[in-house]
C-alpha cells in the first residue's frame, strides 16, 4: 500500500518541505521533512522512497509496547500488551503514510519506556534515552507538549514521581529535551513566530463549541467501542490503584495525562481538521495495563477483552483495507459513489499526466489553486516548481507562510515570471459553502484566462480544470463580483452539467 496508493494531501506537502531543509516550517518543526529526505536520499525519488522511513518507524511500536509491558509487568503480559498494539486501529495502521504522528508517537512510547526504567533503577543511560526522546518529540510536532505535561502531572501529583526531582539523572534528561526545542526557537525567530502563531491562534478558535462533546463517541469509532470501553476500564483501575505505587502511579498519570487534557482542548480548538489520532499515546500505557488487570479480573472482564482485541483487530484490518481500496485503481471505482471515497489520495497521477501533456515543450510557468494540489503536482512531475495562487486554504492549514518564504506564492511568482505564459490548474471539487469565496477570489490571478479542458474522475467526484494565460505583473486591483469569474461559472456549469 506504501508503495502503490498517492500521497494524502498533507503528506505531500511534507515531502515539498523535504525540498527545502531548514530548521522548520511554518506548520511543524523539521523532523518529518528531514525523515522524507533521508528516505530518498537512499531509495531515489517516489513513494517508497518518502515513506520507508516511516513503515519502519511505525512497526517499531508494537516492539517497544512489548518492551514496556515486560518491563512493568512480566513477558506474558508483554507480548499480550504488543498484540493489543497491533489490535488498535490508530496504531496498528502506523507508517503506512509518510506523517508526523508516526515518529511522535514512538518517541512518546519510547520516552515512557524510559521514564518507568529511571525511576526504578536511576541509573544515567536510561534518564538520557528519555531525554533524547522527548527531544526527537519536540522536532516532530508541537503537540510534545502533551508529553511533557504527562510527566509533570506524575512527577508533581506523586509522592514516588516527586521524589525524582532530586536525582540528578531527571535534570540532565530535561537538558538533553530542550536540545530538541532549538529548532522550533530558530524557525520561529526567522519566521517571525509563524509556527506558533498557527498552532496557538491562527487554526484555534479557543471559544466553546458543543459538538466537541462528541469526543468520546469519535475515540470509541477510532478505537473501536468494545476495545475503547475496556481501555477507559483499565484506566479507572490503574487510577484506583494509583497509591500502590510503581507501575499504577506511572500508568494512571501518563494516561490521564494525554486522555484528558485532550478532551479539554478539543472543547475549545479547531473542530474542522481530523484530530481522532491526537490521544493516541495515551492509550499506550494503558495497553500493557490491560492484560495484566484481567489477569486478577473476574472471567467477565477477561472474555470482554478478548473480544475487544479481537474486534479492535478486526478494526485495524478493516483501516488497512480501506487504505488497500484507495492504493488501487478499482477500489476506488468501487468507493467512488460511496460517501467513503478517498478523495485526499486519489487524482492526482491523472492531474499530473494532464498537465505534462498540456505543458509540452512549451515554456509555461504551472501555477495550481491552492498549496495542496501545488505539492500533489511538484511530487507526480519530480522535476518543475510549481507555484500556488494565494487561496484561503494556504492559510487555513499554516502554509502561506512557508509558501511566501519559498516564493511559490503569487508575490513570487510575479517576481520571477511577470508576463509569462503560465498553465492555472483548478481543483473544482470542493465544500459547496467554500466554492463561491475560493473560485470567485481567483479572479484577475491570471491575465486573459482560456479554458482548455476540464479533467473529471470518478463520476465527478474529482474535477480539475486547466486555464492557459499570462502571469498578471501586479496583484489584482480589487474583489470583483464573485458570481461573474469565469472560474466560478466555469464549475458551475461543470456542476450542473454532471
Amino acid at each position: 500500500m506504501a508503495a502503490t496508493m498517492s500521497p494524502f494531501g498533507d503528506e505531500a506537502f511534507y515531502w515539498l518541505e523535504s525540498r527545502h531543509p531548514a530548521w522548520g516550517y511554518s506548520d511543524l518543526p523539521p523532523l518529518t521533512a528531514w525523515l522524507i529526505w533521508l528516505g530518498e536520499r537512499v531509495a531515489g525519488h517516489g513513494l517508497v522512497g518518502m515513506r520507508w522511513p516511516f513503515l519502519l518507524l511505525g512497526s517499531a511500536l508494537p516492539w517497544v509496547i512489548v518492551a514496556f509491558g515486560r518491563r512493568a509487568f512480566d513477558a506474558r503480559t508483554g507480548w499480550q500488551a504488543g498484540l493489543l498494539c497491533l489490535a488498535l486501529p490508530l496504531a496498528g495502521t502506523f507508517g503506512v503514510m509518510a506523517m508526523p504522528d508516526v515518529p511522535l508517537t514512538l518517541a512518546i512510547a519510547v520516552a515512557l519506556q524510559a521514564l518507568l526504567r529511571a525511576m526504578d533503577e536511576d541509573r544515567l543511560r536510561h534518564w538520557l534515552l528519555l531525554g533524547i526522546a522527548l527531544a526527537v518529540a519536540w522536532l516532530t510536532h508541537y503537540r510534545a507538549a502533551m508529553a511533557m505535561l504527562a510527566g509533570l502531572l506524575l512527577l508533581v501529583l506523586t509522592p514516588r514521581g516527586r521524589a525524582q526531582w532530586r536525582k540528578p539523572g531527571l535534570w540532565v534528561s530535561l537538558a538533553v529535551a530542550a536540545a530538541g526545542l532549538v529548532p522550533l526557537i530558530v524557525s520561529n525567530w526567522r519566521q517571525h513566530g509563524a509556527g506558533l502563531a498557527f498552532q496557538l491562534v491562527d487554526r484555534n478558535p479557543w471559544a466553546f463549541h458543543a459538538d466537541a462533546l462528541a469526543q468520546p463517541l469519535e475515540q470509541a469509532i477510532a478505537c473501536t467501542p468494545l476495545l475503547y470501553a475496556v481501555l477507559l476500564w483499565a484506566l479507572w483501575r490503574c487510577w484506583r490503584r494509583r497509591g500502590e505505587g510503581a507501575p499504577w502511579d506511572l500508568l494512571a498519570w501518563t494516561s490521564l495525562g494525554f486522555l484528558v487534557p485532550y478532551f479539554v482542548f478539543g472543547l475549545f480548538a479547531d473542530g474542522l481538521r481530523f484530530r481522532a489520532h491526537w490521544p493516541l499515546p495515551g492509550y499506550l500505557p494503558l495497553l500493557a495495563a490491560l492484560p495484566a488487570l484481567c489477569h486478577e479480573a473476574g472471567r467477565g472482564w477477561r472474555m470482554t477483552a478478548v473480544a475487544g482485541g479481537v474486534l479492535g483487530g478486526l478494526g485495524t484490518l478493516l483501516g488497512l483495507g480501506y487504505l488497500a481500496l484507495a492504493a488501487s485503481p478499482q477500489g476506488v471505482d468501487m468507493l467512488a459513489a460511496s460517501k467513503a471515497f478517498p478523495g485526499n489520495f486519489v487524482g492526482w497521477r491523472e492531474s499530473a499526466t494532464q498537465a505534462r501533456t498540456l505543458l509540452g515543450r512549451k515554456d509555461a510557468v504551472l501555477v495550481a489553486d491552492n498549496f495542496m494540489l501545488a505539492a500533489e503536482l511538484e511530487f507526480q512531475l519530480g522535476d518543475r516548481p510549481v507555484y500556488s495562487l494565494d487561496s484561503s486554504l494556504n492559510v487555513k492549514h499554516g502554509r502561506a507562510p512557508q509558501l511566501a518564504i519559498w516564493g511559490r506564492d503569487e508575490a513570487g511568482l510575479r517576481a520571477a515570471h511577470a508576463g509569462a505564459p503560465m498553465l492555472l490548474v483548478v481543483s473544482e471539487v470542493m465544500r459547496e459553502r467554500e466554492k463561491l469565496e475560493r473560485l470567485g477570489a481567483m479572479c484577475g490571478r491570471i491575465q486573459a484566462p482560456e479554458l482548455v479542458t476540464r479533467l473529471v474522475l470518478f463520476e465527478g467526484r474529482k474535477s480539475f480544470a486547466y486555464y492557459r494565460g499570462r502571469v498578471p505583473v501586479a496583484p489584482p486591483a480589487g474583489q470583483a463580483d464573485p458570481t461573474q469569474c469565469l472560474f466560478w461559472r466555469n464549475a458551475q456549469a461543470a456542476t450542473d452539467a454532471l
